[in-house]
């Protein structure tokens, strides 16, 4: 089988010699110069339709040194907090005149390395990342913030100081909520699912969910605390272990809402009453909290409210208006809330 040898595209010069004009007319026509007639934009607007032309935005990206291109680096675009903060980013952003080039890393701290690589070779204006779980070393990042590229971290940030710019949930206060919400429901002997304390949100929910409880003179018991990724499968596992002997708990915090979710339907299966005999609270207010039955009381994170101050913070930086709503090196926190439902 022989190979066919592409057809080389038309050019901006070969529009200009079908019509008999320079090819600075045809490039000011294209762009909608208002020094070319309409008649003369019309025309070559007509043949560049005709020819095939595509314009390449490559090209003049490299000539204006924008792309008008923003990066995104999500852990997985599956996960509901961050579905609808990309939702909400990316209208905003296409409203300000920029489009956005969504990533995800699958948690992988490898593919993450080799996305931030990829997205600086082609020239993004901008980056915004969530972490993957077990990222603690950010120096693949280093580039953008010595060329001077706009770099957001944004829910799962560094645990370390970054001359980044820094916008994250309030995920303490969520821990605090949750452990002081099962305190006042009457909880003495609390389990806590968590992810791994690699990741700045888990360190910060636990710190305030064993703070909450330190005040009322409780101490989680070491067996009943499990940090691992939060999956419906390792939920289940944990839940296997908590409920075996003969001391069980009456209280459950999930660190998100996939797990407490797991919790209501093993509690079922259990024939645990709920929240009589156990009372769950998630994290992230997850839709699927509001339908199930019982319904879960959750942490309202407020996805879209954390896109608007990602969204202003870049188009400040890129604008060079200055930001906003925070300032490099000086972590934005976001507010959160407890939804109450029958699960406590």
């Amino acid at each position: 089988m022989t190979s066919r040898k592409p057809k080389s595209e038309n050019s901006i010069v070969d529009i200009a010699r079908a019509l008999g004009i320079s090819p600075a007319t045809v490039s000011r026509a294209l762009n909608d110069n208002s020094r070319i007639s309409e008649a003369t934009r019309m025309r070559v607007k007509e043949m560049a339709k005709e020819m095939g032309y595509r314009h390449n935005s490559m090209a003049s990206s490299l000539r204006n040194r924008r792309s008008n291109i923003i990066g995104l680096i999500v852990p997985r675009i599956s996960m509901y907090f961050h579905a609808y903060f990309i939702t909400s980013l990316q209208r905003q952003l296409q409203a300000a005149g920029y489009n956005l080039m969504i990533c995800q890393s699958n948690d992988s701290v490898k593919l993450e390395k080799e996305l931030a690589n990829s997205l600086y070779s082609a020239r993004v204006d901008a980056l915004v990342v969530s972490l993957a779980l077990y990222t603690e070393d950010i120096s693949h990042f280093d580039g953008f913030l010595q060329q001077g590229i706009p770099l957001v971290f944004y829910d799962r940030v560094p645990t370390v100081e970054t001359g980044a710019y820094v916008i994250k949930g309030d995920d303490y206060r969520g821990g605090l909520l949750a452990g002081n919400h099962l305190m006042q429901a009457g909880c003495r002997q609390m389990a806590y699912i968590s992810g791994p304390l690699s990741c700045s949100i888990y360190q910060e929910r636990t710190r305030g969910f064993v703070d909450a409880l330190a005040k009322h003179g409780i101490a989680l018991r070491e067996d009943w605390v499990f940090h691992q990724e939060l999956t419906a499968e390792n939920a289940w596992n944990s839940l296997r272990k908590l409920f075996k002997g003969k001391h069980i708990p009456d209280g459950l915090f999930a660190a998100n809402d996939t797990t407490a979710i797991a919790a209501v339907e093993f509690a079922r299966e259990r024939q645990i009453p709920i929240p009589d005999k156990l009372k769950i609270i998630g994290y992230s207010n997850d839709p699927r909290t509001s339908i199930i039955t019982p319904p879960i009381t959750s942490v309202e994170q407020y996805p879209s409210e954390m896109a608007d101050k990602v969204a202003d913070t870049l188009v400040g930086a890129l604008q060079r208006q200055g930001s906003a709503v925070t300032r490099l090196g000086e972590p934005l926190v976001c507010p959160v809330d407890l939804v109450r439902r029958m699960t406590t």
